[in-house]
């Protein structure tokens, strides 16, 4: 899936990086891609009926990310909290634009 990164993004304003706090490591290498790549992205950490093993904070050192990303909590089930996490993305992604 990964060969295809480079096409997927063309044209797009960010991304949403959509971390399982149980699993983790999972996501360090969409992190590391975005990053790298310049697209600016959220981190959205999907909790499950509310639960939030980590802290925003404590993902932020986890992976490493500057104080400019935006890291917020979530269920992706639900649809208001996926609407919010596509308008922090354009939010952020216009700050960006703006720097």
């Amino acid at each position: 899936f990964w060969f295809m990164w480079d096409d997927l993004v063309r044209g797009a304003i960010g991304a949403v990086v959509l971390c399982d706090t149980r699993r983790l490591a999972d996501c360090f290498p969409a992190v590391d891609y975005f990053e790298n790549s310049g697209l600016p992205f959220v981190v959205a950490l999907n909790g499950f009926d509310g639960q939030q093993p980590y802290s925003p904070d404590e993902v932020r050192e986890a992976l490493q990310i500057g104080p400019d990303t935006p890291i917020i909590t979530t269920d992706a089930r639900h649809r208001a909290d996926a609407k919010s996490a596509l308008i922090t993305l354009v939010e952020h992604a216009l700050m960006a634009r703006l720097r």
